[in-house]
């Protein structure tokens, strides 16, 4: 898999002054961008999340899922710790994309689960892939990671890899009576790390 890297600039937010680096996928034309803190070289791992695009979560504030607050999360610990890097993969609704996601919405306000909507139109539990993690980690030179995630995917990702996870940060940012029962079917079904 290769990226081309298209550019950088500074980001500034309300956790830090971070430099926001765009690639494009050659394979799918899907562009993905990284969002860097602090000085990446060296030994020590590096604090890191991989996120996946969550328009409704990320950028409408939805409580049905608790990708936003995740998200906010990361970019707060980074700045805290000073140093760390976000990658942003363009792979909306667990991979199915922002439409089949809104229909899966749909199946579940009809009483399906998540992982029931996604089956039921024609997807897997969890269609993302990672591999696209690999060139983008390669750029900044990152072999050793401290991954911030509840999703044991992402770790046996980065380790298939080769990526030396030196710790499973887990990102629980609390439930709410609209994402309760999806927090639940993600830990049942999905594998997720419990609180």
């Amino acid at each position: 898999m290769t990226v081309n890297f298209a550019a950088s600039a500074l980001l500034p937010t309300p956790w830090g002054q971070f430099t926001i680096y765009g690639f494009e996928d050659v394979e799918t034309g899907k562009e993905h961008v990284a969002l860097a803190l602090g000085d990446l070289a060296g030994d020590e791992p590096l604090l890191c999340r991989i996120h996946s695009e969550c328009l409704t979560g990320d950028c409408l504030f939805s409580l049905r899922c608790d990708c936003g607050p995740q998200l906010q999360c990361a970019m707060e610990r980074v700045g805290n710790a000073g140093r760390g890097l976000i990658l942003y993969l363009r792979q909306e609704g667990r991979g199915i994309g922002l439409l089949n996601k809104i229909r899966a919405y749909a199946l579940q306000d009809s009483g399906a689960d998540t992982v029931e909507a996604n089956v039921q139109l024609g997807f897997d539990p969890d269609s993302r892939e990672y591999q696209i993690c690999k060139p983008m980690l390669d750029f900044f030179k990152v072999k050793r990671v401290r991954i911030m995630t509840n999703n044991p995917l992402k770790v046996e990702a980065l380790q298939e890899m080769g990526i030396d996870v030196t710790e499973i940060v887990p990102i629980h940012t609390g439930a709410n009576p609209h994402n309760e029962s999806y927090l639940s079917v993600k830990i049942m079904k999905l594998g997720h790390i419990k609180k």
